[in-house]
C-alpha cells in the first residue's frame, strides 16, 4: 500500500534535486551552454521578453554561443540586454547574428564557482530536510488522529528517512558532477 505522506515527500525531494540542476545550469563552466542565457530578457514591442523566445541559441563550437534573432531589427536590443546582464560576456554583433565567446576560466574562478556549487547543494539539502520534517510531522499527526498504528507510523518514519538519505546522496552526486566539470581544465 502506497502511503500518500511518503509519496508526497518523495515528489518534493525530487523537485529539490530538479531545482539544484537548474541552478547549477546557470553556473558557467568555461563551456558554452545556452542555459546561461535563461534569465536574460530584452525589450520587444514594449515588453521584457526572454531571449530564448526572441532568437535561436546554438552552440557551434565548445566555447561559442550563436544567437540568431527571429527578427533582425531586435539585434541591438539583444546585444544591450547581454551587456546589461551580470554574465560578464561581451557580445560580438556582425549584423545578422550575435556571437558570445565564453572565456576560459582561471583556477581562482574555478574554485570560487566550486564554492558556489557547494552552497547551492547545501540549499537543496536544507530543502530536503525541511520536506523530511514536514513528512515526519504528518506521520505523527496521523498516528495521533488514529489514522495509523504505531508500527505503521514507525515504518513510515523509517521509509521517510531512507528517502531523505537517497535524496541527499542524489544531491551530492549532482554537485560532485558539476564540481568535476568546473575543476577539469
Amino acid at each position: 500500500m502506497a502511503n500518500p505522506i511518503l509519496d508526497s515527500a518523495n515528489e518534493r525531494m525530487g523537485k529539490a534535486a530538479d531545482v539544484l540542476r537548474r541552478e547549477l545550469g546557470n553556473i558557467r563552466a568555461g563551456v558554452a551552454n545556452p542555459s546561461i542565457l535563461r534569465n536574460v530578457t530584452a525589450e520587444y514591442y514594449g515588453a521584457e521578453t526572454p531571449l530564448n523566445q526572441l532568437a535561436s541559441i546554438t552552440v557551434p563550437e565548445a566555447r561559442v554561443l550563436l544567437i540568431t534573432p527571429f527578427d533582425k531589427s531586435i539585434l541591438k536590443d539583444i546585444e544591450q540586454a547581454i551587456f546589461a546582464s551580470d554574465l560578464g560576456l561581451t557580445p560580438a554583433n556582425d549584423g545578422s547574428v550575435i556571437r558570445l565567446v565564453i572565456p576560459a576560466l582561471t583556477e581562482e574562478t574555478r574554485k570560487s564557482l566550486a564554492k558556489e556549487v557547494k552552497g547551492e547543494s547545501e540549499k537543496a539539502k536544507v530543502a530536503v530536510r525541511n520536506v523530511r520534517r514536514d513528512a515526519m510531522d504528518d506521520a505523527k499527526k496521523a498516528l495521533k488522529n488514529g489514522d495509523m498504528s504505531e508500527d505503521e507510523a514507525r515504518k513510515l518514519e523509517d521509509d521517510i528517512q531512507k528517502a531523505t538519505d537517497a535524496a541527499v546522496k542524489n544531491i551530492d552526486s549532482i554537485a560532485a558532477e558539476k564540481e568535476k566539470e568546473l575543476l577539469t581544465i
